[in-house]
């Protein structure tokens, strides 16, 4: 394989890797959105904050909420 070749080869498959994170990402972040705004409770502002702080930082927001606020609200109301 030439050297142009396996160049033109190794772009493709880092795009064709960079578009699936992307989309990968965005789903799971659409999916926090939904989780949070049908699961999580009404208690003061808890729900208003978090949907904002997912909403506003896109993919760190949501890894936030996945790891840190889904537990604690899974183990105290269940669902």
């Amino acid at each position: 394989m030439s050297p142009e070749m396996f160049g033109s080869l190794m772009i493709v498959l880092f795009v064709f890797v960079a578009f699936a994170i992307a989309v990968g990402g965005t789903i799971f972040w659409i999916w926090m959105i939904i989780d949070c705004a049908t699961k999580e409770p009404s208690e003061g502002n808890d729900k208003v904050v978090w949907l904002l702080v997912i909403l506003l930082t896109h993919i760190v927001g949501a890894l936030i909420y996945f790891f840190a606020r889904r537990p604690q609200r899974m183990s105290a109301f269940g669902h």
